[in-house]
């Protein structure tokens, strides 16, 4: 049984289709932030705009009621954060873009939120193998 923090009682396994489930949305969005890394396109665009990633978190709303109260849960809400804070992050980007000075931030700040997104779907991608929640 998984817990969700060693103070806790274990949390309800889920059912197995459940956690195929959350392996195939780390799938998803991965494709989509690798066919920006082996395209023209930024990796922040690709994860944001790309259909693997939509579906990925349509696929989060949709079946989060089903993940309720099980280590699942956890890894449901990453992905969600994962997706609104990269856009959110690609938004404050295309602010500072508009001005000459704020490029250079706009440009590091998508990289460096397009790392983040790797190291979030690697990291939960992980945790996910091993059976284990993420933290809040």
């Amino acid at each position: 049984m998984a817990t969700t923090d060693p103070n806790q009682a274990p949390a309800p396994f889920p059912r197995e289709s459940l956690v195929t489930l959350s392996h195939v949305i780390y799938a998803l969005h991965a494709f989509s932030a690798l066919s920006g890394l082996l395209s023209p396109a930024l990796i922040l665009t690709a994860f944001l705009s790309g259909w693997p990633s939509i579906i990925a978190v349509i696929l989060n709303y949709v079946k989060r009621s089903d993940v309720r109260r099980t280590w699942l849960d956890s890894h449901f809400g990453w992905q969600i954060r994962t997706f609104w804070f990269a856009l959110l992050w690609l938004i404050a980007g295309g602010v500072a873009f508009v001005t000459v000075l704020g490029i250079p931030i706009a440009i590091a700040l998508w990289i460096g939120t397009g790392i983040w997104v790797f190291y979030r779907i690697v990291r939960g991608w992980i945790r996910l193998t091993e059976a284990k929640s993420m933290p809040l």
